[in-house]
């Protein structure tokens, strides 16, 4: 993607959607947007998660992730740009998810950290299909899940393989 100049403070509080797509401004980050909404996400993570027992919390998830379609896909219409690089929520849910359930300790999360972005990065199928043909949040959002999937199947199999 080419590299796109981040909006406004004054965009960023111009619209619902646009505060929450933009990582509640955490993508307005000159530099590497999609890594400071990821820290962003593991940041906040232990600020939200001791308030929701595990149902709730992957309801919150949900409702996250499916409002987060709108919310990207209409920001993404204002900026003039699906994928603009200051959208970040689709980071940000998926990455709460990876955190949910990658196993306890800062460096496994340090890891998921790592392999999450690598994932993004690269976007192994089906994320490359999503990025290439979905222009649309659906197919902002469901890039990062694949790769959230990505790294979940990682950290299983280095869990498995260290015991």
């Amino acid at each position: 993607m080419a590299k796109s100049t981040p909006p406004s403070l004054r965009f960023l509080f111009a619209h619902p959607a646009h505060f929450f797509a933009l990582g509640c401004g955490s993508g307005l980050s000159r530099w590497a947007p999609g890594t400071v909404g990821t820290a962003f996400a593991l940041l906040t993570y232990p600020l939200i998660r001791p308030y929701f027992g595990e149902m709730p919390f992957l309801l919150l998830l949900a409702f996250a992730y499916l409002g987060g379609i709108w919310c990207v896909h209409l920001t993404g219409r204002h900026l003039g740009e699906p994928d603009h690089g200051s959208i970040v929520w689709d980071e940000i849910v998926p990455f709460w998810l990876v955190l949910t359930l990658t196993p306890a300790g800062w460096g496994w999360q340090f890891a998921a950290f790592l392999l999450f972005r690598f994932f993004d990065i690269v976007k192994l199928p089906p994320a490359d299909w999503f990025d290439q043909n979905m222009k649309n949040g659906f197919g902002v959002m469901a890039d990062d899940f694949c790769a959230a999937l990505h790294t979940l199947v990682a950290l299983a199999v280095a869990k498995s393989l260290l015991g």
